[in-house]
């Protein structure tokens, strides 16, 4: 049995992920025919270990909520690694002839359709096409692609929500293969142009690290700009679709206006807001890597300059501080949950949100406009704690189509002063 470290904070999970496969592959080279139990409180990091495990068992090392893997060092067991993002190898012929195999694809051939029919005639370029409609193969499946006209390059970005532990693992994997056989035939998108990932609960370190090197880029256009994707590197690639009305909207909103973006992530609101005149744009986040992401959004749509500032801060601590500039148009999208190495607390959308909200009304020049967005499904706005600020819903506003199915992934809010509202629409 062995307890190994976990990583807790940002950054700290990708330093530990060799200590976990070198312990994999000394107990698949050293100790065939053995058992085996590691108790790990970061699950990605168990995969590195290369052994399926048995069985897993939910348990928590006090708040942190972790998992016991039990293993049977056996060479069936052991899983062979693949490219980082690509589906799992598998049978596609065999797969491909089950019957749920073919009710999947009746189901994508039917969305792709309706969806496809809808996406050229509002020019959209990328939308989720498949959302869990059949709850038994429970996966997102957004097709992007790089021009409205389909052009371009295509791409899958197929996202599996991790199944019940009352799902047993071998009905759970054949369910994927069926889905992944079919994909390509129905869509078209070549087969080295579908990627995966596992959608899971996620908390802390695992929320927001990297999980991979590639560095490799796509760009794809949403109403009329350009975005820089990646399907390997992150748990997201970077560009939202579920916020493309709400993107296009603070576009409409930025004309002469101060905007400021907070935990802008890749910067495409950022960018909307640019592209629809705003006078000034500030956009803040505590990683490095999404703030030159979003320099490079900028660049590509021709909108960088001094006008639009990037800058590296924590948000939480910022909205504390007393910073003297103030805004027209706020953008606040916190993650729902997130600590890091630079952060002395934990970051909890429903704990804190009314605390963000005040600290960035103190932001708001008279007559300016707060946009609040989560990702929370079961976020409850504390309108008692706002005292007599304004609180508008936009959620079903900003809905898009092809999100109908999950109209509550999200909540939006437009905030303002009693007697402030202004020009906001």
């Amino acid at each position: 049995m062995a307890n190994p470290p976990y990583g807790e904070r940002l950054g700290q999970a990708e330093e530990l992920r060799g200590l976990y496969e070198t312990l994999g592959r000394r107990l698949r080279e050293g100790y065939a025919g053995w058992q085996a139990a590691v108790f790990t409180g970061n699950p990605p990091l168990g995969r590195a270990l290369g052994i399926e495990a048995r069985r897993s068992h939910r348990m928590f090392n006090g708040p942190i909520e972790c998992r016991l893997l039990r293993l049977d060092v056996r060479p069936e067991r052991f899983i062979s690694p693949r490219e980082p993002g690509r589906p799992p190898r598998f049978d596609e012929a065999a797969a491909r002839a089950r019957p749920g195999a073919q009710m999947f694809a009746n189901r994508l051939a039917k969305n792709l359709r309706e969806l496809g029919a809808w996406a050229r005639r509002e020019r959209v370029s990328c939308f989720r096409l498949y959302d869990a409609d059949m709850p038994e193969y429970a996966f997102a499946i957004d097709l992007y692609r790089s021009d409205p006209d389909g052009h371009g390059g295509s791409w899958l970005y197929v996202q599996e929500y991790a199944p019940p532990r009352s799902v047993a693992a071998e009905r759970s994997r054949a369910r994927r293969e069926e889905a992944l056989s079919v994909l390509h035939e129905v869509t078209g998108v070549a087969p080295e142009a579908i990627f995966m990932r596992m959608r899971r609960q996620q908390k802390g370190a695992s929320q927001y690290g990297k999980l991979a090197e590639r560095g490799e880029f796509e760009v794809v256009e949403e109403n009329g700009l350009r975005f820089l994707v990646n399907f390997t590197d992150y748990l997201d690639t970077g560009l939202f679709l579920d916020h493309r009305i709400l993107r296009r909207r603070i576009r409409e909103l930025a004309p002469g206006k101060r905007f400021l973006n907070l935990f802008g992530y890749t910067g495409t609101a950022t960018v909307y807001a640019a592209a629809g005149a705003a006078a000034r744009t500030l956009t803040l986040d505590l990683s490095r890597t999404y703030l030159d992401w979003a320099r490079r959004n900028l660049e590509i749509n021709g909108l960088q300059g001094p006008a639009h500032a990037l800058e590296r801060a924590d948000c939480v601590e910022w909205l504390a501080g007393d910073d003297a500039r103030r805004f027209d148009l706020v953008f606040l999208d916190p993650p729902t949950f997130s600590t890091s190495k630079s952060m002395e607390r934990t970051l909890d959308v429903q704990r804190d949100h009314v605390a963000l909200i005040h600290g960035a009304l103190r932001r708001l020049a008279p007559g300016g406009l707060l946009i609040f967005s989560t990702n929370l499904r079961r976020f409850s706005l504390d309108r008692d704690a706002l005292g007599r600020l304004v609180a508008e819903d936009w959620t079903r506003a900003t809905l898009p189509k092809d999100y109908s199915r999950s109209p509550r992934m999200r909540s939006v809010y437009a905030l303002w002063r009693p007697g402030e509202r202004g020009d906001h629409g």
